[in-house]
């Protein structure tokens, strides 16, 4: 991807005072959040996903359907947004910001589509952790997720710009991926095939994707209640599909479980999606990625102690968890001075631009 500024290239350093290692990017949002702060939540995100996680494969369970489960999931969600932005009017006036984004070329139209790759993570699900295996299953998405988010930030497609590979970002990332094949070491399956694994694995440089795009939108629209409403409504969409195609095969489920927690998966969602588009302006993909490995690995180890579902917490998983943290910590060390900045009044105006 080139961008480029008043006729040169975005990476050429502007003459600003203060701004001297700084590489000014049209797309890149403003913010004036900590980054101690934005790693914090990103891992209080990541641990509502193992929250989701374990009420959706319940639902699945009590459905003995995890597409219908996945569309309950997505489809509460879009409502409980739909609702927000009845009566929140920065949201609705973000949609208006994102479709004029869309006209104007600031954002490109596979950009809303971020959704999708969560409705590729369920139905990956289905069809591949059945073969891996739920611990094969989750190293092949933590390993898609961290190359996709280095990749990402190298191109620069979230909101905060390119971000440089450096020696502490990629060690942080070896570190992650140790960490989480030390947490499910015990549940590794030792014939496993390579071919399978590839869903998983896609499937995690979508989520990475997902997060970047999201959080275009989220910089575009000016609300992160609007990138969680469009990511819904894809999702939900996609997902109603493969439901309907599943249950013209093997039929519907016999009832609905009447538990009302099964079905606070969607709220959940809704919280982390638009949480994951606000931070990963101020951390980028990658450190978002290995806050949601940590954080995961943190909420699923805390869910196992309050509420055991049988199998017991041994040492590799709360090494692996304390590992992943520390992964996270090591990948947030600033190495380098240099770092990317929204455009300033000075700058000019942005005349060029590919994706």
């Amino acid at each position: 991807m080139t961008e480029f500024i008043s006729g040169e290239p975005s990476n050429a350093e502007p003459q600003h005072p203060g701004h001297r290692h700084a590489h000014v990017h049209p797309h890149v949002e403003r913010t004036r959040m900590p980054l101690w702060i934005a790693v914090v939540l990103a891992i209080v995100f990541g641990a509502g996903t193992a929250l989701q996680s374990r009420i959706n494969g319940q639902l699945a369970a009590e459905l003995d359907d995890p597409y219908t489960a996945a569309a309950i999931s997505f489809g509460t969600g879009l409502v409980i947004l739909t609702v927000a932005l009845a009566v929140w009017r920065p949201g609705r006036d973000g949609i208006a910001r994102v479709l004029a984004g869309l006209r104007a070329g600031r954002l490109a139209w596979w950009m809303v589509l971020g959704g999708l790759a969560g409705a590729w993570f369920v139905v990956t699900q289905g069809l591949s952790a059945g073969v891996l295996g739920v611990a094969m299953f989750t190293v092949a998405i933590v390993a898609g997720q961290t190359i996709g988010g280095i990749v990402f930030d190298l191109i620069g497609l979230g909101p905060g710009g390119r971000r440089p590979l450096t020696p502490m970002r990629v060690l942080g990332a070896l570190l992650a991926l140790v960490a989480i094949g030390w947490a499910v070491s015990a549940q590794l399956a030792h014939d496993v095939p390579l071919l399978v694994m590839l869903f998983p694995f896609v499937a995690g440089l979508g989520v990475g994707w997902q997060q970047a795009v999201n959080g275009r939108v989220k910089a575009e629209a000016g609300s992160a209640l609007t990138a969680a409403f469009g990511n819904f409504l894809v999702g939900t969409a996609a997902l109603v599909v493969v439901m309907l195609g599943h249950a013209a095969i093997a039929g519907w489920p016999e009832r609905l479980p009447t538990e009302p927690w099964l079905y606070l998966g969607g709220a959940i969602g809704c919280i982390f999606i638009a949480g994951q588009a606000l931070v990963v302006r101020v951390i980028g993909v990658l450190l978002l990625a290995l806050c949601g490995v940590a954080g995961q690995l943190a909420g699923a180890l805390a869910l196992d102690l309050l509420l055991p579902t049988g199998r017991p917490v041994d040492g590799a998983t709360i090494g692996g968890t304390v590992l992943a943290v520390i992964a996270v910590a090591v990948a947030s060390i600033r190495w380098s001075r240099h770092r990317h900045r929204a455009p300033e009044p000075g700058d000019g105006d942005a005349v060029s631009r590919s994706s």
